[in-house]
């Protein structure tokens, strides 16, 4: 498996905006096993997003899906910037297959 755990900051004012984008944009992603945008409590501009994908390939994939296009283009004007990000390799948990400590 592969996954993500990345921060980005709305411009102010607008994370509730970006959250619509981000969760609308979705649909079907092949390989897609865990999509996750959350608030950050502690800053009123930020969110996160956990994503747990069955390859590092299918997640490049999804970035030319129509639905994943319009929704980058729509998120871009108002994305502030990105705080952090980090690839994990996950290896299962609730919701996911179990994979085994390898």
């Amino acid at each position: 498996m592969y996954g993500l755990i990345g921060k980005l900051r709305a411009k102010p004012g607008k994370r509730d905006e970006l959250l619509a984008i981000l969760l609308g944009g979705i649909g079907s992603m092949p390989g897609c096993l865990s999509y996750i945008v959350a608030r950050d409590p502690s800053d009123a501009d930020a969110l996160w997003v956990t994503e747990v994908w069955d390859s590092e390939t299918s997640h490049k994939a999804s970035l030319s899906l129509p639905t994943v296009r319009e929704a980058i283009n729509k998120a871009m004007p108002i994305i502030a910037g990105f705080d952090s990000s980090v690839a994990t390799r996950p290896v299962g948990g609730i919701g996911l297959p179990h994979e085994g400590a390898r």
